[in-house]
């Protein structure tokens, strides 16, 4: 993807670059409200946004967090809870995928859930005044948000910040009906996305490197 207008920022040995475009148009996720869902058919009656393949987990560590997380979910939380406790909450043995139930995340609330729709750890962390970014899996706390990361030489990385495409579906985004930041509808927010997603930005690249990103933004 050719990328015209970023602001680059030097972070030690990390090199970040933003693309200024996606950061400040005002993008915001319409989960609930005209999300059509990421099926071969635009499916917004389902509720699944972009859960229906479950989600990737980087490593090990991470797992493990999600474990420990959803051992704490109560049945009025988490719909598949009792799901969770016969087949557990992992697509195989490898523990880098959630399973799926039913068509999508197990941690996929269904609409008409009692409890809340959408996903139970996201529900859970609101409960407990925490933070969703530190229950969920990280690809799912980031999406609109892709970070390429491109090796410059052995001691400086290139990281490079802009939305998430079609194409970063791998073969599942060429079959997709709604890609949320290619389309129309999700440019609705009242607020820029360095603004609207400062939480997950700020925990992607680190604090000094998002303040610098808004001030450099704000001074055009």
């Amino acid at each position: 993807m050719a990328l015209v207008d970023l602001i680059e920022i030097e972070a030690g040995d990390t090199i970040w670059r933003f693309d200024r475009s996606f950061l400040t148009s005002n993008w915001t996720c319409i989960w609930g409200r005209g999300c059509k869902g990421i099926l071969a058919t635009p499916s917004e009656q389902l509720g699944q946004g972009c859960c229906s393949v479950g989600a990737d987990l980087g490593d090990i560590e991470e797992s493990l967090n999600l474990s420990a997380n959803a051992a704490t979910l109560r049945p009025e939380q988490f719909e598949h809870h009792a799901d969770a406790l016969h087949g557990g909450i992992y697509s195989d043995a490898t523990g880098l995928h959630t399973r799926i139930v039913d068509g999508a995340c197990i941690f996929l609330n269904r609409p008409d859930f009692v409890g809340g729709a959408g996903c139970a750890l996201h529900v859970a962390a609101l409960a407990w005044n925490e933070s969703p970014i530190d229950w969920k899996p990280s690809v799912c706390w980031q999406l609109p948000v892709h970070v390429d990361w491109v090796e410059r030489d052995e001691h400086t990385e290139i990281a490079t910040v802009r939305g998430w495409t079609r194409e970063d579906w791998g073969e599942d985004g060429t079959t997709m009906a709604w890609c949320c930041t290619e389309e129309p509808e999700a440019y609705s927010g009242d607020r820029p996305v360095v603004e609207s997603l400062a939480a997950e930005l700020t925990a992607m690249v680190s604090e000094p490197v998002y303040v610098e990103l808004r001030r450099r933004i704000a001074n055009g």
